[in-house]
């Protein structure tokens, strides 16, 4: 994650010193805290959650549980791993909903903190729940405002209540109480009021919010607060937290290139928990905030979790066992290949994914170099082909590949590569399909695998053996074609398989299928042979 990336990459370099010691002194573990905290506060974390970090890791880094671990360093990650999760929240904290539809929850924060964004992405994610949201438009104060809601909403597929026009005019705690009527008319189980916020905290903008809370009596106050923010953050958190005393918080911007202390300050200071976090400008870019898998991604240890849930939403099971089902028939074609990607590129940004892999922190560089917009561009070229085209490759003669290029916008040369490449993927994804070991380019055949019929060519270049010498060493192969011509088998001629690595070299070790071992007049012969 971007705003986490600079405090990722010095952990991991602090971490990377501990891997070579057996065991940890306690100056390694100074050292390693130094480093920790220097990377903490260069993230913008507060001084005072950083002490009480710090404090907390070298009390259990000095304690049995490391000095009794077969991998000190491992344990010490583990440590710093566990109180990232402590200051984050701990555990997970869902929306709380209310007994007598409908629930209302409030959002708050300065202007400019993205609140009526993720008006929009909390309603769209709400829908996806099976709810039933309606936005309000309770910020009056802001320009266009209400026209932001109003675009979000429709985007998001989700009703906005806007009675009045904004841009200064109207009550935005009448707008609030209408709306709570509204929704229980209408039949809306939630309802998300988007609230005016400040350049800065001020005592009006506190008093409207207070108002509008004690006015409509929301389950749930969210404070949206700028990842960005910086060392400002907990001091924006606790005015808030006295001014409207808010439940939970949500963390915009996250995908953001800034060093991201406020999400490690703000759970701990004000004691409220991270419900969700905003990862991108889309509206899907939206997700629960799980503190055990925050702290895995600043780590690097990755987020398999959230990875296997953005996947399970996007791809369709029914269509994996239909498309599973077409390679063992081996019937799999480019049009399944562009559902395929399809259903890919609905699961969210492929880089992002990437990203939550464990190790991701080392490919950064092959992340930042990868460009998704090839998969748009390899769907332009699928859909440029005819439905025979794409059932058959055999039919893409040059002139059918240079209309299809040209339709595409693309060159001649990226069809016959995309063409090259899906012929190989189908072949290795029917070798699987039938149990068998696919072989990768650039590799050689797998021992004992069999796909592609490695074995059959094996077996027959194992029908000519060579009656000399196949030795490497000309010298050797020389004596033991001189051997062999004399009527003598070289002992290496016997030698059973494996005896390469030191297997099979006992006593009776050149006996093979009733063969006899040398006698000794064979041996003598040898020995005058070489001139011994």
């Amino acid at each position: 994650m971007a705003t986490f990336g600079n405090l990722s990459d010095r952990l991991a370099e602090t971490f990377k010193n501990l891997r070579t010691k057996g065991k940890l002194s306690a100056a390694d573990v100074d050292g390693t805290v130094r480093e920790i905290r220097r990377a903490l506060l260069d993230a913008d974390v507060s001084l005072d959650v950083v002490k009480q970090f710090t404090a907390h890791v070298r009390e259990r880094a000095l304690g049995d549980e490391v000095n009794k671990a077969l991998n000190p360093a491992q344990q010490v990650v583990q440590i710093v791993n566990e109180e990232l999760i402590a200051i984050l929240g701990g555990e997970q904290r869902r929306l709380q909903f209310a007994k007598n539809p409908p629930t209302v929850i409030m959002l708050a924060g300065l202007q400019g903190a993205g609140k009526t964004t993720l008006a929009g992405k909390l309603a769209k994610w709400l829908v996806k729940d099976g709810h039933t949201p309606i936005l309000v438009a309770a910020d009056l104060q802001r320009p266009n405002a209400v026209n932001q809601l109003q675009v979000v909403g429709s985007q998001a597929g989700v009703p906005v209540f806007a009675p009045e026009p904004g841009n200064g005019v109207g009550d935005p705690v009448r707008v609030a109480k209408d709306a709570m009527k509204h929704a229980e008319r209408s039949l809306h189980d939630v309802v998300i009021i988007d609230t005016a916020g400040r350049l800065g905290v001020d005592a009006e903008m506190m008093k409207q919010a207070a108002n509008i809370r004690k006015a409509t009596n929301p389950d749930e106050v969210l404070f949206v607060i700028d990842a960005m923010i910086g060392q400002d953050a907990v001091t924006t958190a606790k005015a808030f937290q006295e001014g409207v005393d808010f439940t939970g918080v949500v963390l915009s911007k996250l995908d953001g290139d800034a060093r991201g202390g406020a999400a490690l300050s703000v759970a701990s200071v004000t004691g409220r928990p991270i419900i969700f976090a905003s990862t991108g400008e889309g509206l899907d870019d939206f997700e629960p905030f799980h503190p055990d898998r925050m702290a895995s991604r600043i780590l690097d240890l990755g987020d398999i979790l959230t990875l296997i849930e953005q996947a399970q939403e996007a791809f369709d099971e029914e269509e994996a066992l239909k498309v599973a089902e077409k390679l063992a028939t081996e019937q799999f074609t480019l049009d399944d290949f562009l559902a395929q990607m399809q259903q890919l590129r609905g699961a969210g940004s492929i880089k992002k994914m990437l990203g939550m892999l464990p190790g991701a922190g080392g490919m950064k560089q092959q992340l930042e170099n990868f460009d998704e917009r090839e998969i748009v561009r390899t769907e332009a070229i699928i859909q440029s082909m005819t439905p025979a085209e794409r059932k058959n490759t055999k039919l893409l003669n040059g002139s059918r590949r240079l209309r299809i290029a040209r339709g595409s916008g693309m060159t001649v040369t990226d069809v016959n590569q995309l063409v090259q490449r899906f012929e190989q993927a189908a072949k290795m994804m029917k070798t699987v399909a039938r149990g068998g070991m696919p072989q990768i380019p650039g590799m050689g055949p797998i021992p004992g695998a069999g796909g592609y019929g490695g074995g059959k060519r094996q077996a027959a270049k194992g029908k000519k053996k060579s009656s000399g010498s196949r030795s490497g060493n000309p010298a050797k192969r020389a004596v033991e074609n001189a051997a062999i011509a004399s009527g003598v088998t070289p002992a290496s001629a016997g030698a059973p398989a494996g005896s390469g690595f030191g297997l099979g070299g006992g006593a009776g070790a050149g006996a093979k299928q009733g063969q006899a071992a040398p006698s000794e007049e064979e041996l003598a012969a040898l020995q005058k042979f070489l001139g011994r």
